[in-house]
C-alpha cells in the first residue's frame, strides 16, 4: 500500500502541475501525509485531474485513520480496477460542486446534495462544530474546516462517508 500511495502522490503532482502561488484541492491533499489513502483512492478512480482543475468544489476529506476504520480489506477491494465505479461513487459522495465554507452551513440540520445527485448528506452546524450524517446513519465530524484551495475548499473529516439510505435530517 505504501508503494501505491507514493506512486499516487507522484501522479497527482504530475497531473496537477506546478502552480506557484495557488494550490488546487488535489495538490493540497497530495502534499499532506494525512490524506495519502484519499489521494491513492482519488487517483485510482481517475478523479485527480478533475479535483485539480477549475471549479468551485467542497471536498469532505477523510484522514487516513478514517479509511483504516473501515472493515478490513475494504480499501484494498475498492482500489481494485474492477471496482472503479463503486470507488468513484464513494468518493463523489464526499464532493459538492459549490464552494461551501463552514459559515455557509446554516445552523441546525440541513440536506446537502453531493455531486452524485442520487444521494443526500445531512450536515448539522451547531456551536460545537459541524457533523455530516451519511447513508449509513452515522456521522463524521469536521475536525479541520476551511482549508482554502484555488478551486474550492477542503473540510477534514474523521470518517469515510458512505452512501446508502437518506439520513434523517430534521
Amino acid at each position: 500500500m505504501k508503494t501505491l500511495t507514493t506512486f499516487a502522490s507522484a501522479a497527482v503532482f504530475a497531473i496537477a502541475g506546478g502552480a506557484a502561488s495557488a494550490q488546487s484541492i488535489t495538490e493540497i491533499a497530495a502534499g499532506d501525509e494525512r490524506f495519502s489513502t484519499l489521494v491513492a483512492a482519488v487517483t485510482a478512480a481517475g478523479l485527480a485531474e478533475t479535483l485539480a482543475g477549475p471549479g468551485e468544489f467542497t471536498v469532505y476529506a477523510p484522514v487516513n485513520e478514517a479509511f483504516a476504520a473501515l472493515p478490513e480489506g475494504t480499501v484494498e477491494t475498492l482500489l481494485m480496477p474492477e471496482n472503479k465505479g463503486q470507488l468513484t461513487d464513494v468518493l463523489l459522495y464526499h464532493v459538492d460542486d459549490r464552494e461551501l465554507m463552514a459559515a455557509d452551513f446554516p445552523a441546525g440540520s440541513n440536506y446537502f446534495k453531493p455531486i452524485n445527485a442520487s444521494e443526500r448528506l445531512c450536515i448539522t452546524s451547531a456551536a460545537g462544530g459541524v457533523s455530516i450524517a451519511d447513508g449509513t446513519g452515522t456521522s463524521a465530524n469536521v475536525i479541520i474546516a476551511n482549508i482554502e484551495a484555488d478551486n474550492g475548499v477542503i473540510h477534514v473529516i474523521d470518517k469515510v462517508l458512505l452512501p446508502g439510505t437518506r439520513p434523517a435530517c430534521h
